[in-house]
């Protein structure tokens, strides 16, 4: 039904401006057909039986002269943009669009202008944000990581806002030895105590409790 309706809008509203080469209900017999058919643009669904679009679309972009790949999708679940971009796809086409703002995307692509709505940009953006957050905590918790034990325990007691003379008591030193620990965290850090806070709530460390 997806594959009827989408031919019959690029046929119907476009105006003679495209024309539907073939319609495919697989991965791997678009593949297949777009090998021998060379379209210039397929519009390709993330959910098909037998190889789903990301791969599809690996495999389309490997071929002599390849086509144009449009996504078309709900994006759902998360990282679909980002997945896709990664096997060559060059713009998102929701199933929910008007007819003519298909048309639109798919003339836009054959002129190498990249096709992204709304929605496709939105997820983009909110998956860089969540990869870059991860990539900050795990950078903290490896740089907590590299530090001894005992000074790793100091600095985050430190973070939970207890003084030298509490932090001492709780790991049983005298409060000097938890001032050279936390001074050697620092120096070790290049970091002051409010520093090494923050490196630690950015570190999101599991509950101790």
């Amino acid at each position: 039904m997806i594959c009827q309706a989408m031919a019959l809008i690029l046929t119907d509203y476009s105006r003679g401006r495209i024309a539907v080469a073939f319609t495919a209900t697989g991965g791997a017999e678009a593949l297949r057909r777009a090998a021998d058919e060379r379209p210039d643009v397929v519009l390709m669904d993330i959910a098909m039986p037998d190889m789903d679009g990301i791969a599809a679309t690996r495999a389309l972009r490997g071929l002599p002269d390849p086509p144009h790949v449009l996504i078309l999708t709900s994006l759902s679940p998360s990282n679909t943009v980002e997945r896709a971009v990664e096997a060559g796809a060059e713009g998102f086409v929701s199933k929910t669009d008007a007819p003519e703002d298909i048309i639109r995307r798919v003339l836009g692509v054959c002129a190498d202008a990249p096709q992204f709505n709304t929605a496709s940009q939105r997820q983009l953006i909110g998956d860089l944000h969540a990869r870059q957050s991860t990539a900050r905590r795990d950078e903290a918790r490896a740089m907590l990581d590299a530090l001894p034990e005992r000074e790793r325990e100091a600095v985050l007691l430190a973070a939970e806002g207890f003084t030298n003379a509490q932090i001492a008591a709780r790991m049983f030193i005298s409060e000097r030895t938890a001032k050279a620990h936390l001074s050697s965290a620092s120096d070790k850090l290049a970091m002051g105590r409010v520093q090494m806070a923050r490196l630690v709530e950015r570190a999101d460390l599991p509950s101790r409790d």
